[in-house]
C-alpha cells in the first residue's frame, strides 16, 4: 500500500461562498471567439459531471483512509467540486436562457460517465479494484485541471481579448481551486493502492479521454450555437484559439505525460500554489459572497 505524499505548502482545503452574476453574459463571451468560447463552455457544462463521479469515489474510498489529514482534505475536495457544480449550473442556466441547447448533451454525458464509472454495484475484492481503477483515472485528469487551472491563472490573453468578467472569473476561481486540490486524489489513490502499472494505464486513458472530450464535446456546442456570425468551419478556428493561446495547448495532452510518470513524481512538484492562493483570497465572487 502506498503512502501519502505531503508538501510543506498543503493546508486546509475547504469550500468557499461564491456569489457570481451571470445575467449580462453574452452568447460569445469571449468576444470574436465562438469557438473558443465553447471549449470554455466545456470546462464549466461538461467537466463538472466528471468531478461528480471523482466525488463519489472519493467518498468510497474514506473508509480505506486512516490518514486523518487525508481524510480531511478528501472531505475538503468533495465540499468544493458540489460548489463548482452549483456554480456552473447557474452559467449553464443563462447560456440557455440565450438559446443554446446543452441539456441533451450534459444528459448523454451524465449517463455516459455513470455507466462507465459508477460503482456497479460490486462487493468484495471486486469492488475494491474497480475503486483503485477509478482513483487512478481522476488522479490522472486532476493532473490536466490543475495545469489547466495554473494555466487559466496566469494567461493574459483572456482579458486581452475583453471577456465578460464574470465568465473570467468562475473559470480563474475554479481554476484556482483545481491548483489548490491538485494533491489529493493522487494522495488517496497513493494511499489505497499506489500501483505504478496502473497510475500510468489510467493516466494515458485520461490524457485521451480528456482531449476527445474537449473536441466533440467544443464541436457539438459550436453546432447548436444558434448566432448567426459564429464563423464557419470550427476545426480550424479550434487550431487558430489553441496557436493563439486563447485556449489551453492541446499538446498538453501528449507533454505532460512524461511528468506524470517520472518515478517519484508528486503533484506538488508542479509549482507554487501561490497564484492561485492570491487569486482565491481576491476573486470578485468570494468578494461578493462575504459582502
Amino acid at each position: 500500500m502506498g503512502s501519502a505524499v505531503y508538501a510543506d505548502q498543503a493546508h486546509a482545503i475547504n469550500a468557499r461562498a461564491v456569489e457570481f452574476d451571470f445575467a449580462t453574459v453574452p452568447m460569445h463571451y469571449i468576444p470574436g471567439e465562438a469557438m473558443a468560447t465553447h471549449i470554455i463552455n466545456v470546462m464549466h457544462l461538461v467537466l463538472p459531471e466528471g468531478e461528480r463521479a471523482m466525488a463519489q469515489a472519493l467518498a468510497e474510498a474514506l473508509p480505506l483512509i486512516d490518514d486523518e489529514r487525508l481524510r480531511e482534505e478528501v472531505r475538503g475536495f468533495i465540499g468544493q467540486e458540489s460548489m463548482h457544480a452549483s456554480s456552473h449550473e447557474k452559467a449553464r442556466e443563462q447560456l440557455e436562457r440565450l438559446g443554446l441547447e446543452v441539456g441533451p448533451m450534459v444528459e448523454r454525458v451524465t449517463w455516459l460517465v455513470d455507466r462507465i464509472l459508477g460503482d456497479h454495484g460490486l462487493s468484495g475484492r471486486a469492488k475494491r479494484e474497480w475503486l483503485c481503477e477509478r482513483l487512478a483515472l481522476f488522479a490522472g485528469m486532476e493532473h490536466y485541471t490543475a495545469v489547466i487551472g495554473e494555466w487559466l491563472l496566469t494567461n493574459d490573453k483572456l482579458e486581452a481579448k475583453g471577456m465578460h468578467p464574470a465568465m473570467l472569473d468562475l473559470i480563474r476561481w475554479h481554476g484556482a481551486e483545481e491548483v489548490e486540490h491538485r494533491s489529493v486524489v493522487y494522495d488517496a489513490y497513493m494511499h489505497v493502492d499506489g500501483g505504478y502499472a496502473r497510475k500510468a494505464r489510467q493516466a494515458l486513458l485520461a490524457s485521451a479521454g480528456l482531449l476527445v472530450l474537449f473536441v466533440i464535446s467544443g464541436g457539438y456546442l459550436f453546432h447548436k450555437d444558434p448566432s448567426k456570425h459564429k464563423g464557419r468551419f470550427w476545426p480550424l478556428q479550434l487550431a487558430s484559439a489553441s496557436v493563439r493561446g486563447v485556449v489551453p495547448s492541446f499538446t498538453t495532452f501528449f507533454t505532460e505525460i512524461p511528468r506524470y510518470l517520472r518515478p517519484g513524481f508528486h503533484p506538488s512538484q508542479l509549482g507554487p500554489m501561490d497564484n492561485a492562493l492570491r487569486y482565491l483570497a481576491q476573486s470578485p465572487a468570494a468578494r461578493a459572497a462575504r459582502a
